[in-house]
């Protein structure tokens, strides 16, 4: 017997049919003898109708501000995830299971005050554990918590991964099953590369960074959650058959097992290729070389909550003069570039200039910290292909490069295949 947790997402409880086809899953596990818990999203298109709706409301009233209070925006928003988990625990009793819906105040899941971003900082999962015990499903409204004000908070798009993670590593679970409509973590998007392989395994440290540079499988914060806890994570498809052969495998079940790097014996130089869409590089031009620059630039920007990525420095000749060039996402450019221009006595520059429609392309993998010539073959294969680096960035485990968008395919392909990572 173990204690499992699983979480089905959007897709996967998109109406009540596909609500059956989880509640099949449960089953299976709750028939093998095992302890669940269950965390679900809202409805697929739910949340984003939700969204519309406070966005809404004071365009209808005719108000001067189109801002709303983020305390009634989490209580509207969060009502998504309620719902599912009250049909969930309806098809299961349905189907002679004991379960019982959860809300995250009810656990209590409690979290800071930061309203539609709420982080997780304690669960106390004694109640959760005693029902499992007596052989109870808990069916748990994810991506919702109790903030200090004691209303409800919302931990951000893509939230109910972190509260799966998080209820998991407070319940002790043996394992975390993420369900979605893909079968695992491939190599990179297989709608770009139709030979992407699906891996078997990926240690924490890949699949954060392969999260935060645009693979969408998991949300970073589940991803960092199960690395400090070592929650030993699935991805697997809520879309197969509830009863295939495997699925019910404790150790081994079809999908990719997201874990410690010890665990994995064969590690490859390169796990995967990840891209990022919609980057913007900005520069600014003849700034004074002096010390507190650097600061001077990169404070506002993030007292502003404008995420600054690649950086990249140009000395002069003759040390008086420097360009600063870095990327942000797409959508944040014009804010950047007001945050910019109101302390440009402060910070000193000539002019600023933006290119938007950029892609940051990164090869990641575990292995590159004991292998010499990663960084060279990814440029020997772009160049041979007529692509130009605009800017490179790189850590132990990853380097990523900036390059044009209608480039970002090619290059992908690219890099995917000069890794071996098409091969069998």
């Amino acid at each position: 017997m173990a204690r499992i947790v699983m979480k089905f997402g959007g897709t996967s409880v998109a109406d009540l049919d596909r609500i059956k086809n989880v509640a099949r899953h449960v089953k299976r596990e709750v028939d093998a003898g095992h302890e669940v818990a269950v965390v679900v999203s809202a409805m697929s298109g739910k949340t984003n109708e939700l969204v519309g709706w406070v966005q809404g409301m004071p365009k209808v009233i005719g108000a001067n501000s189109p801002f709303y209070d983020a305390r009634e925006y989490d209580a509207v928003v969060a009502s998504g995830e309620q719902v599912t988990s009250g049909l969930l625990a309806i098809a299961l009793q349905a189907m002679d299971i004991n379960a019982r819906s959860w809300q995250g105040w009810q656990i209590p899941i409690r979290t800071d005050n930061a309203h539609g971003a709420a982080r997780i900082l304690e669960i106390d999962g004694s109640d959760i554990i005693k029902r499992m015990g007596e052989g109870q499903v808990a069916v748990i409204a994810g991506f919702q918590g109790l903030g200090p004000d004691n209303r409800l908070a919302t931990l951000g798009r893509g939230g109910s991964d972190t509260s799966a993670v998080a209820i998991a590593a407070a319940v002790k679970a043996d394992r975390c099953d993420i369900y979605t409509d893909v079968d695992g973590v491939y190599t990179t998007d297989p709608r770009i590369v139709p030979k992407a392989r699906r891996l078997k395994k990926i240690a924490f440290e890949e699949m954060l960074e392969m999260a935060s540079l645009g693979a969408k499988v998991l949300q970073v914060r589940s991803v960092e959650l199960a690395m400090v806890h070592k929650v030993r994570t699935f991805v697997r498809s809520s879309f197969e058959d509830p009863d295939a052969p495997g699925m019910g495998d404790l150790l081994n079940p079809p999908g990719t097992l997201i874990c410690d790097e010890d665990e994995i014996v064969e590690q490859e130089v390169v796990t995967g290729i990840a891209y990022a869409k919609d980057e913007a590089q900005i520069s600014l031009r003849r700034l004074a070389d002096r010390p507190g620059v650097s600061a001077a630039i990169f404070g506002p920007l993030a007292e502003s909550h404008i995420n600054v990525d690649m950086i990249v420095q140009n000395i002069s000749e003759d040390g008086s003069k420097t360009d600063m060039t870095f990327t942000v996402p797409s959508g944040d450019v014009e804010k950047a570039i007001k945050v910019l221009g109101d302390h440009k006595e402060k910070i000193g520059y000539d002019v600023v200039q933006n290119e938007s429609g950029l892609v940051k392309v990164s090869v990641i993998g575990i292995g590159m910290r004991s292998h010499a010539g990663v960084a060279a073959t990814a440029f020997r294969a772009l160049a041979e292909k007529g692509i130009n680096i605009k800017a490179i960035t790189t850590s132990e485990i990853k380097i990523s490069i900036l390059i044009d968008g209608p480039y970002a395919e090619l290059a992908v392909r690219t890099l995917h295949s000069c890794y071996g990572l098409d091969k069998n």
